[in-house]
């Protein structure tokens, strides 16, 4: 049983009262664990401030009860426990070496599925650091909901076959430059649709020719079709790459494309069934009872609108799984869209919990971003950007590496960078992307975790020799920030069940940090190396049980850890 759990438990059961709330005190002079005493003071017909007297005399009387804690203090309406450093580093030390990569996680879910749809990209276009902020929310939403024991279904749906789609191959048509560059087809492809959306605000007469494109597409014959095909897979293989790169993995990728006539054929069914209605030409749901307005769903002149697919969609996610929830990571702009979608397949007779989980923008510097406009950071842009300055820094730092080792420090290290900027922020939050501030090893950043980490591995790599299979003498750990760091490793799995359950990766990414901060700060007051044999003993152990947890909690968040910078 995971530690603090058990200390709660042992506490109830002791006083006899289910449904308590624990907390944390600021410091750890008022203890280590704190109870309010305020709902089950009502139940005993007491005030707080008497129930917390009661049951600190009641606790001090039992002597078995006294070898978990060294003191119950009550403090006002809570009653304040300091847990016994030795039964604490005993029984967190021993877990960790225990558990390893598992130390953590749990089976809360019961192997549940929940699916969970994120990096919906749009082929033809750019892949920029908005699209980063949603797969790397979703990939880490993906991880914590399977360290919780649940069947975390990851899925992506891939938009293929919009009027963006018919820009691109126009433009790319008519400006035979972009087959003769260097850079990857399906990045090109981006910045061909940022130049036809340019060209279409100057020369709306061209719309018409777009059209054409259009139309050719969706009949599925003649050469723009073919190109459609040939340009769809330059932008699939360029966002497996990225996929490849960032560590992510799809069980499953839907395409538009693949579902739009299912779509219009569910059209036709809601039309009989009067779940949807034909209004001045369009087709449409009236939520309006609902106060979720009106879902266009087919345009005046017969073409689909994003409904059509997305209604297909679902029920194929339902059709092919097992589900228990369906999530959508999708921008905070589309929230209305989502409501109408969800009510219109709750009218179908659909019972599955739906979930969309908003996030919203990012931006640069100088102000907020735009595919069409062109203003945008790609990924590859970023990317190489980062990894230049990385490169150089590492370089600079360790003469003597080789380029397979400098190679190591600026592929995790970059991933690494990106995945953090975009998890440290709450999801209702707008995330201003700053490389310069992003880069620093000195602040709430990767760079600082990793080197944290790095430099942990490295102590533990200078004592190789001594062995940690022994005994080890716990009781030995008696400075004040050696429990401080006991206690944050005990708080681990309480918080990858609060970012779960909380749905937000930031509360894990804040967890690090602070672990790693107490970390550092250990390791510069506290003498490990030229302590005596049987403190440096009980110290590495401890230091090692940190760098275990920081490596777990980095896998969760989808970044690689590394061992040396």
């Amino acid at each position: 049983m995971i530690f603090l759990e058990e200390i709660k438990i042992k506490i109830a059961t002791k006083l006899g009262s289910d449904g308590l709330f624990f907390s944390y005190p600021p410091s750890s002079d008022f203890g280590d664990l704190s109870l309010a005493c305020f709902e089950p003071a009502k139940k005993m017909n007491k005030t707080p401030v008497e129930l917390a007297i009661f049951w600190a005399e009641e606790i001090k009387k039992d002597e078995e009860f006294n070898k978990y804690f060294v003191d119950v203090k009550p403090t006002g309406p809570y009653l304040n426990f300091f847990i016994e450093t030795t039964y604490l580093a005993t029984s967190v030390i021993n877990e960790v070496k225990k558990e390893k990569n598992k130390y953590g996680r749990n089976t809360i879910g019961e192997e549940k599925g929940i699916m969970i749809e994120y990096s919906n990209g749009n082929t033809h276009k750019e892949y920029h650091v908005g699209h980063l902020r949603n797969i790397s929310y979703g990939d880490a939403i993906s991880r914590l909901l399977s360290a919780n024991g649940f069947n975390a279904i990851s899925v992506s749906y891939i938009n293929d076959f919009g009027i963006h789609v018919a820009k691109t191959i126009w433009n790319w048509k008519n400006n035979h430059s972009y087959a003769n560059l260097s850079e990857p087809k399906g990045f090109l492809l981006g910045k061909c649709y940022s130049e036809a959306s340019q060209k279409l605000i100057d020369r709306p007469e061209y719309k018409l020719e777009v059209t054409k494109v259009m139309q050719e597409i969706e009949s599925r014959q003649g050469d723009n079709y073919l190109l459609w095909k040939e340009t769809r897979n330059w932008s699939i293989e360029y966002f497996a790459s990225i996929y490849k790169e960032l560590g992510v993995k799809f069980e499953h990728i839907f395409y538009e494309n693949e579902v739009i006539d299912e779509g219009l054929t569910m059209v036709e069914s809601m039309l009989e069934k009067e779940i949807l209605i034909k209004s001045e030409g369009a087709v449409i749901a009236n939520l309006e009872k609902y106060d979720l307005g009106v879902l266009p769903v087919i345009r005046s002149d017969g073409t689909a609108l994003y409904p059509v697919a997305d209604l297909a969609l679902a029920v194929n996610k339902f059709s092919l799984y097992d589900l228990e929830e369906s999530i959508y990571v999708v921008d905070v702009r589309q929230s209305l869209h989502f409501k109408q979608l969800f009510k219109v397949l709750e009218l179908l007779g659909y019972k599955q919990r739906l979930t969309h989980l908003p996030y919203d923008f990012v931006t640069l510097p100088d102000g907020m971003m735009s595919s069409r406009t062109g203003n945008v950071i790609t990924y590859e842009e970023l990317k190489n950007k980062i990894r230049a300055r990385i490169e150089a820094e590492t370089r600079k730092k360790h003469e003597d590496w080789n380029d397979e080792a400098v190679k190591r420090v600026v592929d995790v290290l970059s991933i690494a960078i990106i995945k953090f900027e975009m998890l440290k922020v709450g999801a209702d939050k707008i995330i201003t992307f700053n490389i310069d501030e992003a880069l620093k090893f000195d602040g709430y950043t990767a760079c600082y975790l990793e080197y944290s980490y790095a430099r942990l591995k490295s102590i533990l790599r200078k004592e190789s020799s001594i062995s940690l299979l022994g005994k080890i003498d716990f009781a030995l750990l008696s400075e004040k920030k050696e429990k401080e760091l006991l206690m944050k490793i005990a708080r681990y799995p309480e918080i990858i069940v609060l970012a779960n359950s909380k749905r937000n990766p930031s509360e894990l990414t804040k967890y690090l940090f602070e672990l790693a901060q107490i970390s550092n700060d250990y390791y510069h007051s506290i003498n490990i190396l030229k302590a005596d044999k049987k403190i440096k003993k009980v110290r590495l152990a401890l230091i090692r049980a940190v760098s275990q947890v920081l490596v777990n909690g980095f896998e969760i968040l989808g970044l690689e850890a590394l061992e040396e910078m």
